[in-house]
This record gives C-alpha cells, sequence and structure tokens, in this order.
C-alpha cells in the first residue's frame, strides 16, 4: 500500500510561532498547506497536529492514542497536577472516570445550580452598594465558593480570594512562561497542600463532608487494586472537580462580551416562553470564544489512518479551537449565531471545546454537564435578574495569550439587581 506523505512544516522549531500566534497556530497551517494533518516541531519535537471531525474521531479513540506521556512537565506543574485522570489510559481511566461522573447526579447538579443561584443573588446585593465591578474576578470566585461548598470543602471567609487567585493562576500558566509560569505553579504547591490536608481530615474522621459530595467520595475512593488513593493524587482529583469550575468565570465574562458586542441577544434571553434559547447562546458561547486551543496524545501503536502513517510514541496536538471553528463543519464559523444550535443533538467529534467522544469511556470532560449548566446559570441571572452598565473600557482579546481574557476583564457599573 502506498502511504500518503503527511504535509511538513518548514523550519527548525515552531515554539515561538505557536507563542506569538496562540489559537491560531494550528489553523492557520492547516490553511495555508490545505491539510487537516500536517507535521511541525515543537519544543524539539516531532508533532503531529490534527483538526476537524474526522481526525477528532481518531483522535480520541483509545485503541490509537494514549495521554501518558503527552502533557509536557510545565503543564503538570501548573494545570492538571501529576497523576490526574488526563494521564490515565485503559482500565485505570476508566476506573477513576466513573469516579468523577459518581458526582454528576440530577440530584447534586440540581443542588449546585441553586448554590450558584443564591451566590450571584448575594453578589448582586453586593455590587449595588460600589462602584465598578471587574465581572471576570467577581465571576471566579462565585464559581470558587460555589464549587468548594458543592463539593464539602471547607472554605474559610479569609481564604476565598486567596484560593480562588491560586486556581486562576493555575488556569492562566497554561500558555504562560516566565513570571505567569512561576505564579501558576506555586499556586499549584499550595492548592494541593491545602487539598491534601482537606483529604487526610477526611480520611482522619476531622472533618465529616456529607458521602455524597466530592470530598468524601474521592477522600474514600479506592483503585482497581483496592487500596485508597495517595493523598497526594487525591488532593489533585479534588482539586480537578474545583478548578473546572472556577474556570466557568472565563466563559461568564465572554458571556457578558456577547450580550454587549450583540444587545438584541438580550431580549431573546429574557423570552421565558423560549427556553432552548438560553441552551444555544451557551452552546454557541463555548464554539466561537476561545478557551482551550488544543490538547496532546501519543501515539499507542503504529496505524494507518486516511493512508498516512502514524509512528508509536509519536506526540499529535489535536486542534481544539480550530475544529469548533472549522469551515467543513460550521456555516459562517466566525460569525456568533446562537441559532446554529437550534435543534443540535450534538456530535461527539465536530463541537469539541472539552474534549471529544464518549463521557464514560472516553476523554471528554465529566464536569462539561456543570459548564453548560452552570454558564447557563449564570447567563440567565445575568439578564433576568440584574442590570447594570458597561462603560469605556478595553474589551479586546488577545488571541496570542492562551488562555486568553478580555483586557478589562470586562467592568461593568450602577448594578441593580432586580
Amino acid at each position: 500500500m502506498a502511504y500518503r506523505q503527511i504535509p511538513k512544516e518548514k523550519g527548525l522549531d515552531h515554539t515561538l510561532d505557536l507563542l506569538s500566534e496562540g489559537f491560531h497556530f494550528v489553523p492557520n497551517r492547516r490553511d495555508h498547506l490545505q491539510s487537516n494533518i500536517f507535521q511541525t516541531r515543537l519544543m524539539g519535537k516531532k508533532a503531529i497536529c490534527l483538526s476537524g471531525q474526522e481526525a477528532a474521531r481518531v483522535f480520541y479513540d483509545n485503541r490509537f492514542f494514549k495521554r501518558k506521556g503527552a502533557a509536557p512537565k510545565r503543564v503538570k506543574k501548573t494545570l492538571f497536577g501529576q497523576n490526574g485522570v488526563q494521564g490515565l489510559d485503559g482500565e485505570d481511566h476508566k476506573h477513576r472516570k466513573r469516579m468523577f461522573l459518581s458526582l454528576m447526579t440530577p440530584d447534586r447538579l440540581q443542588e449546585l445550580q441553586t448554590i450558584t443561584q443564591r451566590l450571584w443573588a448575594q453578589k448582586a446585593e453586593e455590587w449595588e452598594k460600589g462602584d465598578q465591578v471587574v465581572l471576570f474576578d467577581e465571576a471566579e470566585e462565585i464559581m470558587c465558593r460555589a464549587a468548594c461548598e458543592w463539593a464539602g470543602v471547607p472554605l474559610p471567609e479569609n481564604e476565598v480570594k486567596q484560593r480562588t487567585t491560586e486556581f486562576s493562576r493555575m488556569i492562566d500558566a497554561f500558555g504562560g512562561t516566565g513570571f505567569r509560569y512561576k505564579k501558576g505553579k506555586k499556586a499549584r504547591e499550595r492548592s494541593e497542600k491545602w487539598i491534601q490536608q482537606v483529604i487526610k481530615q477526611v480520611r482522619y474522621g476531622e472533618q465529616q463532608p456529607a458521602p455524597y459530595t466530592a470530598a468524601y467520595i474521592i477522600a474514600m475512593h479506592s483503585e482497581r487494586n483496592g487500596r485508597k488513593m495517595v493523598a497526594a493524587a487525591a488532593a489533585v482529583e479534588l482539586i480537578n472537580v474545583l478548578r473546572p469550575i472556577v474556570a466557568i468565570g472565563r466563559f461568564i465574562m465572554f458571556g457578558a462580551l456577547a450580550l454587549h458586542d450583540y444587545p438584541d441577544l438580550e431580549e431573546k434571553l429574557l423570552n421565558t416562553e423560549n427556553e432552548e434559547y438560553s441552551r444555544m447562546f451557551v452552546q454557541e458561547l463555548r464554539r466561537y470564544y476561545p478557551f482551550a486551543p488544543f490538547t496532546g496524545a501519543v501515539v499507542r501503536k503504529d496505524f494507518l489512518w486516511n493512508k498516512y502513517r502514524l509512528k508509536k510514541g509519536t506526540l499529535v496536538i489535536m486542534d481544539i479551537y480550530g475544529t469548533n471553528h472549522h469551515p467543513d463543519l460550521w456555516e459562517d464559523p466566525e460569525v456568533f449565531r446562537p441559532e446554529r444550535f437550534r435543534g443540535w443533538e450534538g456530535h461527539p467529534f465536530s463541537f469539541i471545546p472539552q474534549g471529544g467522544g464518549d463521557h464514560y469511556t472516553g476523554h471528554r470532560c465529566a464536569g462539561e454537564w456543570i459548564t453548560i449548566m452552570l454558564m447557563k446559570t449564570s447567563m440567565e441571572f445575568l439578564t433576568g435578574h440584574m442590570t447594570y452598565q458597561v462603560p469605556e473600557q478595553d474589551l479586546r482579546y488577545d488571541m496570542a495569550r492562551m488562555p486568553t481574557l478580555v483586557n478589562s476583564g470586562f467592568i461593568i457599573e450602577n448594578v441593580k439587581a432586580r
């Protein structure tokens, strides 16, 4: 059989290009080379980049790819932590994944939603008494409070700002270098020390969270060998519950930006007779705005895909942002249009803001349902339960920055709770 040659980018190394182009790094080369697969070099290593629905289908097939060894050490030391579910494969991954999915029962999700609604209402009352508010900072704090309360993790009032900042810095360090990376690494170390103590207190009976909470379930979880996870690994996994909820603050910030840029959408969100629109709006937020640029895996064994030969041990980068904006999959992908999700039943490989494939057996984020629910709850609160004004500010965001933020954090003022 004749193999097809994988298009190859010229040059010795393109790490600096990645840092300067950010979310557009893979899409730029995909368009230039007119190929959903190409070879480049990053951090001195050969890497294969993939984009599109069919590429995602094979990338999230555990027969061909493994996650162990894919994440750079700098990402493990900031965003993911060591020995977390993101780096597991096979039965170990499935076993750990079931632990996370056990947290996602309808009753527990409803409880998280109720907690979040209460916190939004409390914050709106506080904001009425002040002047300007940076919505991104406040949204992260709301999410941190909600996550800890729901998960059964004690969060003293005098530690709220610190813990919120630590989670935020872990997230922000993903594509950071220099001081940004150092802050993320330090935040990871402090958070793991804190949560390890929580795990130990639960195991020793010094803390007694409800048996259905994440703190209890993760502290008492047994691995496939029947032994409890070591405290360090349990802490990483409990942070894997808390940190992604805090990250929803970024989507809320972009949601407020969308309402500002497309003011006619607010009336549609306020129409209680059209509940589907809120869901469509949230899904388009997740598709359109930059959140996760890409993810990595390692080829498990030599195999052929579309007559391209992928060799065992090769690092492969899956283009998340580019797939969610792929012109072959989305009509007018650079237009913000919630209506594109009307009647959309979902495809596990064309829409991958939080991974692709199956929630139960694959590497699609178990917390995706939480993200959708809390984004929907937050957008409904911003439109239906409070009013505010948006002063002049810098509302641009840099697509080279990973992850990116609205430069001003989205400032609001003259808040009135309804």
